[in-house]
């Protein structure tokens, strides 16, 4: 993940992943579901780890899910970057064999457990992450 020039680090796309940052920047919350085998995935990628086939879509699912873990940063890695930092590792509800990482954008700390729901925070033109905050 390369920096830019004093601006934040950016997440490198490839051939698989491009088209889900599109579609996140877009505010679509999805993940890969094979043609095949029903198997979702996340992160994206050309094969389904299940079966081996190449066709797949992209289905919708909720963008919900329970804390799985978390990490408290304490080490300044960005410019700007206010220290200590919160990543949470969630487990979707629609898609429990999908996780995804993200900030914390809650006021108390995470617990394992916890609901939780995405928030779309828009860097710039160019950048959608997707965060995670307590449900409700």
């Amino acid at each position: 993940m390369p920096a830019e020039a004093g601006g934040p680090v950016r997440p490198v796309t490839d051939r698989d992943s491009a088209a889900w940052w599109e579609r996140v920047r877009a505010g679509e919350f999805v993940v890969q579901r094979c043609d095949s085998c029903g198997t979702r995935r996340f992160p994206a990628r050309a094969y389904c780890h299940r079966c081996r086939t190449a066709g797949w879509g992209w289905e919708p699912v909720e963008p919900a899910g329970r804390i799985e873990s978390w990490i408290v940063s304490h080490q300044p890695f960005l410019p700007g970057v206010r220290e200590p930092y919160v990543v949470v590792m969630v487990r979707l509800a629609d898609a429990p064999e999908c996780v995804m990482y993200g900030n914390w954008r809650g006021g108390e700390p995470p617990r394992a457990g916890q609901r939780v729901e995405a928030v779309f925070t828009a860097v710039d033109d160019g950048l959608t992450l997707i965060d995670w905050r307590p449900a409700g």
